[in-house]
């Protein structure tokens, strides 16, 4: 028999249940109106993830399962459907969850079956990441300490199993849901989006169903919470392990499937490009951080660099020209070219453009430490003030507008410690701060080649130069970027020792610098704004080093 079924896949917002509840509900709604009997919304669709602590306060989970049980009542109008919510529930009603008391109640990543006006079964995830982002064991409990077995029931005769995301990674919960009788698994998925994760899910979910012998249907959460971007992109695989429904990327769907035994069928979206895939992040990114959390556009110091200038093509994207407002503050090192050309990108998106010379300042701050600086050379010093300055005039204007400072350092920099604390790292919200300098390029030469010239050429093929002393670039103080970037990603990213790299053929002189400069700038990036992730490794959630430490293997 012939079953319809409709991933939903919606843009949560943690800690919104009334409005989280709503996107489902009208998303279920949409889907039996077209005949689907199955609706699988993500994983703790609900409360939106990651919700962390706020799962430690009693009252936001009594309001948890408030919200489900409205839900449920909702739903009840829509005959014979059943929809799979994902939510955190509890046992036990005493205690304090921050204790060790033996009668604190258990906290689960959960996920409920609604039909009928009411839960009919809940299953508790059985594996529980805790790498890269996922924290999950700080907070949850695993399934297999409620002493539940699978979760798997009935629809129109389709025997359906159900697990959450990581489960789904093991070949246990499955083969157990399938030895209770599932014909057809329900993954639901909080899956935080990385450079080509899609394509390692879907591999993932095709080896699940080889193994199980049973469809897969993956429902995944689309939008972007703090510093994560949900990618969407829910699928189906036959038995298989052939995808044969794929929703849209980066945003949301209630997309249709029929399962009929093994088979699926459905309509296939593309999957984006690499660049394509991180330029949707970012949009994505600064989209949800503004708009949930209020602020009513975005100002950014364009300084006629590329980094700048793609953070101003994203922001545009992200929230309207009409929301972004640019500010070039030139010093009297900043070349005649970066005023030109920060004035035509500015004119070719259409934002608000206006320039504040930073020359009198910079007087006022040498006349005022001219006394303690009496005998001393000119430095780094001198070279900070300027940015630092820039840094007082940004938040000087967010203050009085409200706006949010969208900060311009990439992760080659943040990595090196090449930025000024409180100066260029001052803002609100740190676009690029996952993007390497070489991707950076890449963005903006994909940016311009979608139909519109957006940032000019000069502006790409320039050498790059922060223009706080006279004749000035980056590669003064830094190893060429292809070079230092590939040594950034095997020993940032991948964990890659530095003998493991210089026996991959860089230099040893310079890898150990590489690795040095990490290491000392901790601090720097300790203090920095949160920021867009879109590697497997981020210099955020999923980097815990410790500032002081004296390893320097």
């Amino acid at each position: 028999m012939v079953l319809k079924v409709a991933l939903a896949q919606i843009n949560a917002t943690v800690g919104d249940l009334q409005g989280n509840a709503r996107r489902i509900i009208e998303g279920a709604r949409s889907a039996h109106a077209q005949g689907a009997l199955l609706v699988v919304a993500p994983e703790l669709a609900l409360t939106g993830y990651p919700p962390e602590d706020l799962l430690l306060r009693p009252a936001f989970m009594q309001a948890c399962g408030e919200a489900l049980s409205a839900m449920a009542h909702e739903l009840a109008t829509c005959e014979g459907l059943h929809v799979v919510v994902g939510h955190p529930h509890q046992f036990g009603h005493c205690g304090d969850v921050r204790t060790k008391s033996t009668v604190r109640p258990l906290r689960f990543n959960a996920a409920s079956v609604l039909a009928g006006g009411r839960p009919i079964g809940t299953y508790c995830k059985r594996e529980l990441p805790n790498y890269q982002v996922f924290d999950e064991r700080r907070y949850f409990a695993s399934g297999r300490d409620a002493g539940q077995g699978p979760l798997v029931f009935d629809v129109a005769g389709t025997r359906v199993g159900v697990l959450i995301c990581e489960d789904a990674w093991f070949e246990e919960p499955g083969r157990v849901a399938k030895d209770a009788g599932a014909q057809v698994l329900a993954v639901l998925n909080a899956s935080p989006f990385h450079l080509d994760k899609a394509e390692e899910r879907e591999a993932r979910m095709a080896e699940r169903a080889r193994a199980t012998g049973l469809p897969v249907l993956f429902s995944h959460l689309a939008g972007g919470q703090d510093e994560v971007v949900f990618d969407g992109a829910s699928f189906a695989v036959d038995a298989r392990g052939t995808v044969c429904m794929r929703a849209a990327s980066f945003d949301e769907a209630v997309a249709i499937a029929e399962v009929d035994g093994g088979t699926v069928r459905g309509t296939v979206q593309p999957r984006p490009a690499l660049e394509a895939q991180a330029w949707a992040a970012l949009v994505v990114g600064v989209r949800d951080y503004l708009g949930k959390n209020g602020f009513p556009g975005a100002i950014i110091g364009l300084s006629g660099g590329i980094d700048s200038a793609l953070v101003l093509a994203v922001a545009v994207d992200a929230i309207g020209a009409d929301k972004v407002r640019c500010v070039m503050m030139p010093s009297p090192y900043t070349a005649d070219i970066s005023w030109i050309d920060a004035r035509d990108m500015a004119a070719r998106l259409g934002v608000r453009y206006d320039e504040i010379s930073i020359a009198p300042m910079m007087e006022a701050f040498r006349a005022s430490l001219a006394s303690q600086f009496a005998g001393l050379p000119e430095d780094t010093t001198e070279e900070n003030i300027q940015a630092r300055i820039r840094g007082t005039l940004l938040m000087a204007l967010s203050n009085k507008t409200g706006r949010i400072v969208l900060t311009t350092g990439n992760k080659s920099e943040m990595a090196t410690g090449y930025c000024t604390l409180y100066g260029d790292m001052a803002g609100g919200f740190a676009v690029i701060k996952d993007v390497a300098k070489t991707l950076v390029y890449r963005l903006a030469r994909w940016k311009n080649a979608q139909g519109h010239e957006v940032i000019p050429e000069r502006i790409i093929t320039r050498a790059p130069s922060a223009e706080l002393r006279p004749d000035q670039t980056d590669q003064d103080s830094l190893p060429p970027y292809d070079v230092l970037d590939a040594i950034l990603a095997r020993y940032m990213e991948d964990d890659q020792s530095v003998d493991d790299i210089v026996a991959a053929g860089f230099e040893r002189t310079t890898v150990e610098r590489v690795a040095h400069l990490i290491k000392v700038n901790e601090y720097k990036r300790r203090q920095s704004p949160v920021g867009i992730r879109i590697t497997h490794r981020a210099f955020g959630r999923d980097w815990r080093y410790p500032i002081t430490s004296k390893f320097r293997a």
